[in-house]
C-alpha cells in the first residue's frame, strides 16, 4: 500500500485502476502519487494562479524529458552567453568554434538558450544536428535562432522549469561574457554544485584574450568571497578559467576521463567511474582525504541493489563512503584524482 494517499478509499482505488488500465508500468507508484497531488491541490481548494502554474510546470517538465531521453547516453554541455554580442564579436567566434571543437572532435552535443548571440553561436558552430534549445519566452526576445532543429526546440514559460532543464541535462557548463542571466547561470550552477544540490560537473569561464571580463569577476570571487570567509579555497577548484577553446574543451573532457558519475546510496556517496583504484591509490586517497568522511573508510563497494533495479551504471567500477556533504571544493579533488588513474 502507498504511504502518500488521497485518503479515501474507494478514490485511492480508483487512482490504482485507473494508472494500472492506462498501462502501469516501473513507475505506477509515482504516477499515482503525482495524481494524489493534484487532488489534493483540489481539496485545498488552492488558488487558481497556483494551480495554473503548477499545471503549466508539470507540463513544461514532461516534453523536455520525452526530447532529451532520446540522446540520454550522449554527453551534452549547456553554453551561456550575452544574446546581444554580435556575430564580428571576437567572443561570438570564440564560442562557435568552441561549440564546434565539442560535437566534431568530442562528440558532445551543446544545449543554449536558442536565442541571438552567444546562444546562436553556440548552436551553429555545433550544428542542427548537434544542438538543443531551450528558449525562454520573453517579450524582447522570443524567437529562437535558425540553427536548432523544431524537433530539438523547447518553448518555456517559466524561468525555473527551464534551468532545471539546463542543470538535469548539462554534463558540462561553458559560460561566455554576458549580462544579468549570464551571471545568474555561473552562480547558479556553482550554487548547486557546491552545496551537492546536483552532481559534480565541469564549468569553465570562456573568453577571449584580453577582454578582462572573467578575469574581473574572478578578482571579486577571491577577494571579496573568499576574502571575507564566505567560501574556501578548495571552491576555487569548481571552475576553470580559459582563452582558448581547445585548453576548454580539454579542461571539461578531462573530468571525465575516468569518473563517470556518482549517486547516494543508503546515505553513502557513490563514485562510478571507469577503473576503480588499486590498494595502494585506496589507501592514498583515504590519507588525503580523511577530513571529508564522517565515518570509516573510502572503500570499493560492488554496485547496489537500487543501482541494478535502476540499470544504473552497472558496468562501472565503484567507491563509496560517508561524505559530510558540505566541503564539495574537496570531493572535486578527489574526482580529479581519480582521473590520474
Amino acid at each position: 500500500m502507498r504511504e502518500y494517499q488521497v485518503g479515501d478509499p474507494e478514490i485511492d482505488r480508483l487512482i490504482e485502476e485507473l494508472v494500472a488500465t492506462a498501462g502501469g508500468g516501473a513507475n505506477a507508484d509515482l504516477i499515482e502519487e503525482m495524481i494524489v497531488t493534484t487532488l489534493k491541490l483540489l481539496r485545498d481548494d488552492a488558488q487558481r494562479g497556483d494551480v495554473k502554474l503548477a499545471n503549466a510546470a508539470l507540463k513544461e517538465m514532461r516534453y523536455p524529458f520525452r526530447i532529451f531521453s532520446r540522446f540520454k547516453d550522449v554527453h551534452k554541455v549547456s553554453i551561456f552567453g550575452s544574446a546581444r554580442t554580435k556575430p564580428d564579436s571576437p567572443d561570438y567566434k570564440l564560442a562557435a568554434d568552441f561549440a564546434r571543437i565539442m560535437t566534431e572532435d568530442r562528440n558532445w552535443m551543446v544545449i543554449t538558450g536558442a536565442g541571438p548571440g552567444i546562444m546562436e553561436a553556440g548552436n551553429e558552430g555545433a550544428g542542427r544536428e548537434k544542438s538543443f534549445g531551450v528558449n525562454i519566452r520573453l517579450p524582447f526576445e522570443a524567437e529562437a535562432n535558425a540553427h536548432v532543429l523544431p524537433d530539438r526546440l523547447i518553448n518555456f514559460k517559466y524561468f525555473f522549469t527551464r534551468k532545471l532543464i539546463f542543470v538535469k541535462e548539462s554534463h558540462a557548463f561553458a559560460l561566455f561574457p554576458g549580462g544579468f542571466g549570464t551571471m545568474d547561470e555561473a552562480f547558479e550552477a556553482l550554487t548547486l554544485i557546491q552545496t551537492g544540490k546536483s552532481p559534480m560537473a565541469p564549468i569553465v569561464l570562456i573568453e577571449s584574450e584580453g577582454t578582462g571580463y572573467w578575469e574581473t569577476w574572478e578578482a571579486f570571487v577571491r577577494d571579496d568571497l573568499l576574502g571575507n570567509g564566505m567560501i574556501t579555497i578548495e571552491d576555487l577548484g569548481l571552475f576553470t578559467h580559459a582563452h582558448d577553446v581547445v585548453e576548454a574543451a580539454d579542461a571539461i573532457c578531462d573530468f571525465y576521463l575516468n569518473y563517470q558519475s556518482q549517486r547516494y546510496v543508503d546515505g553513502k556517496l557513490v563514485l562510478r567511474m571507469l577503473r576503480g583504484p588499486d590498494d595502494a591509490m585506496l589507501e592514498q586517497l583515504n590519507d588525503e582525504f580523511a577530513d571529508i568522511v564522517v565515518a570509516g573508510k573510502i572503500v570499493r563497494v560492488p554496485a547496489s541493489a537500487s543501482e541494478i533495479l535502476d540499470q544504473d551504471a552497472l558496468e562501472a567500477d565503484r567507491i563509496s563512503f560517508e561524505f559530510n556533504r558540505r566541503h564539495l571544493g574537496r570531493l572535486r579533488q578527489l574526482i580529479n584524482k581519480l582521473n590520474t588513474l
